[in-house]
């Protein structure tokens, strides 16, 4: 009895010094504690939301992930699901007592499985080899449908000898005929083609219903069950009109398939209205450019009578969702820097829902979110911001609520830097430029700070108001942090988006300068210890930045473009960067290629550089790097390179990629600070 007494006074001693514990700045392992709300799927009657609650394995180095479900007012917020495996992608069925969901719980093969919210009793609906993609219900619950990669022979026209018998050979040699014969993030492609399957929740094998040689994708069902609705890109050659497809009809009766639109440009995401008779969807007119926004279009359910319904609407639009009565449809767009959920209705009226949608890039502050709409017109939706990863936040007609705080443990004793928000003019052409700065959380004004400049990538993407935790564990080291979206960034309009068509990098250096000029006036920046740092199309402008000026101090260069010549003709996507980026290919102009490449103007640099790639980046090869590297040291500059095993583009498929990305970029920029 007395052990018991001491024990739980040590424990309520504990107790109350965890609660009075001084916060302290975030610490680099800190990664491996945040969590992170992703993919929403409130019921059909909106009663109820389940939701993938995203961490990590610090023992095993792996992103993870389970189902939650709450309730609309956030109370029996409870586990669908539990384990150290990846659950995802659960899709209610409309009587909204059943889901499907994907899972490797089993042996680490990806499977779908069908549960019964009510029971929790659940049962494997797939076991093969290759895992299911988009998966969607028939309207009666009986069946789904999905799109699944289906392996091809792909035979080789080099005839080895037989070898000896018990002579050890190397493997036969590889032989590739394709123009994109590897994927960033999936390596070197195996031959074959993603098909549409149907396969009956009750069980069975799945019947595959379409076998021409192009990827068909995302099928969604007629309102009778009696056709599937899909997009593909069946022109020839697809591999050199990589965005072509158009929306298609696959009868389930007789397995007919028809082309519903035809013009040159990507129809995608087809969504049927309620009644049935009519389709929305995506896509634009496709005119070559770097930058280009999705319009929505509505058409008859077999093709006839296609109209435009957002021709004025300057941003693009994602994740259309039709009201319950038909009258109009949900969807979610950026605009300067910020996700919203807006309606639009069939004359093409437009109303904002709500904002802070976000929270989905945990390194760096991309703009990112999803929703979803019940039949009777409530959300949930992914809720971000600066304080924060992703939570899940609810909406109805009257109401905007939080509904989960995942990080409240980590925050509780932790603190972060003050995200302000600035708009400042280019010194090129006064165009408005926005950014946001990042102080460190025991910022004083009256003292000076060392300063980062960080830069997106995309190029034709968006920073915006989002928690980042790389930004975070900079302000956290010490560090002043300005992100920001010059031209090109996407979430202000086509003419923004494309002021660097055919000409990037090359004014967006302006508007970053005028960003880091902007942020001195405020009097608390050393500007001794300037620094920059930036990944993809990032790192094209930090190594175009230091071949330009000699203001900052060090650079960290994270996988890059250095010569776009080679480029063009060693990324993932070789039929798309010389048709979209560039007006000819590269050997017809050369010489745009390397008026664009920051290998051109290699020496005028003095910069101290760390150049930084993953070892299995197939978007920026490493080779772009390792030229840049080469070329520093041949110019007798203080470089470094770093090479991430096993990363592929996004660096961060596992956590310590994304912790030895901050700690190399910190490590450097340490090196070279004055002011310790």
């Amino acid at each position: 009895m007395k052990q018991f007494v001491l024990s739980l006074f040590c424990l309520l001693l504990f107790s109350q010094k965890g609660i009075t514990q001084e916060k302290t700045n975030l610490k680099l392992l800190d990664i491996f504690d945040m969590e992170y709300v992703s993919d929403p799927q409130i019921s059909p009657d909106g009663s109820r939301i389940i939701y993938v609650r995203n961490f990590k394995d610090i023992t095993t180095d792996k992103n993870l992930s389970n189902l939650w479900i709450i309730n609309f007012d956030g109370t029996e917020n409870r586990p669908l699901t539990t384990g150290n495996q990846n659950d995802n992608t659960p899709r209610w069925s409309h009587d909204g007592k059943k889901i499907i969901y994907k899972s490797n719980k089993a042996d680490e093969k990806t499977k779908v499985y069908l549960l019964w919210i009510d029971s929790k009793d659940e049962t494997a609906l797939t076991n093969g080899e290759q895992a299911p993609n988009n998966i969607s219900w028939s309207y009666d619950d009986q069946t789904i449908a999905f799109d699944m990669f289906v392996p091809e022979k792909d035979p080789s026209i080099i005839k080895m000898p037989e070898k000896p018998k018990g002579a050890t050979w190397q493997d036969p040699p590889i032989y590739i005929d394709k123009l994109q014969y590897r994927s960033d993030g999936k390596g070197y492609l195996k031959p074959g083609h993603n098909q549409i399957f149907t396969l009956p929740v009750q069980g069975g094998t799945p019947k595959q219903l379409t076998f021409e040689a192009y990827d068909h994708g995302n099928p969604v069902w007629s309102k009778n069950n009696d056709m599937l609705y899909f997009s593909a890109n069946a022109h020839k050659p697809e591999e050199l009109k990589p965005g072509d497809s158009e929306i298609y009809s696959i009868s389930l009766t007789d397995g007919s398939i028809k082309a519903l639109t035809d013009r040159f440009g990507p129809d995608i995401d087809p969504s049927v209205s309620p009644d049935g008779k009519t389709i929305a969807y995506l896509g634009y007119d496709d005119e070559l450019l770097g930058y280009t926004q999705n319009k929505l279009y509505l058409m008859d359910a077999d093709g006839s009578n296609s109209r435009l319904i957002s021709k004025n609407f300057d941003r693009s639009i994602e994740n259309i969702t039709w009201f319950s009565n038909g009258k109009g449809l949900y969807f979610k767009y950026y605009d300067q820097g910020h996700a919203k959920l807006a309606s639009i209705s069939l004359n093409g009226k437009i109303q904002d829902i709500t904002g802070n949608l976000g929270g989905l890039s945990i390194g760096r502050p991309y703009n990112s979110g999803s929703f979803t709409a019940s039949n009777t017109d409530r959300f949930a939706y992914t809720l971000g911001g600066t304080e924060h990863p992703s939570d899940l936040g609810v909406a109805d007609s009257k109401t905007r609520k939080r509904l989960t705080d995942l990080n409240a443990d980590l925050f509780a004793f932790r603190t972060i830097g003050k995200v302000e928000e600035l708009w400042w003019e280019s010194s090129y052409d006064q165009q408005k430029i926005q950014g946001w700065l990042v102080t460190p959380p025991d910022f004083d004004p009256s003292k000076k700070y060392p300063f980062i400049l960080e830069i997106h990538g995309g190029p034709f993407l968006s920073y915006g108001a989002e928690f980042s935790a790389e930004i975070q564990e900079f302000a956290a080291a010490g560090y002043v942090v300005l992100y920001c979206n010059p031209r090109g960034s996407a979430s202000y309009g086509m003419d923004f988006g494309n002021e660097i068509h055919h000409n990037y990098p090359n004014h967006d250096y302006d508007d970053l300068m005028s960003g880091v000029d902007a942020v001195l006036k405020k009097g608390f920046i050393d500007e001794a210890n300037l620094f920059v740092t930036g990944g993809s199309g990032g790192g094209v402008l930090t190594a175009w930045i230091i071949g330009k000026t000699d203001r900052f101090r060090a650079a960290v260069v994270a996988k890059p473009v250095i010569n776009w010549y080679s480029f063009a003709l060693y990324s993932d996507n070789i039929a798309y960067f010389s048709k979209y980026w560039f007006a000819k290919k590269p050997w017809e102009d050369p010489e745009s290629y390397l008026k664009r490449s920051p290998i051109s103007y290699v020496g005028n640099v003095t910069t101290p550089t760390m150049v930084l790639g993953g070892e299995e980046d197939f978007r920026t090869p490493l080779p772009e790097a390792e030229q840049f590297y080469g070329a520093l040291k041949l110019q007798n500059v203080e470089t470094a390179m770093v090479r991430i095993p096993g990363a592929s583009h996004g660096i961060a498929a596992k956590p310590s990629n994304l912790v030895a990305k901050m700690a190399a970029i910190l490590s450097w920029f340490e090196k070279y600070r004055t002011d310790k």
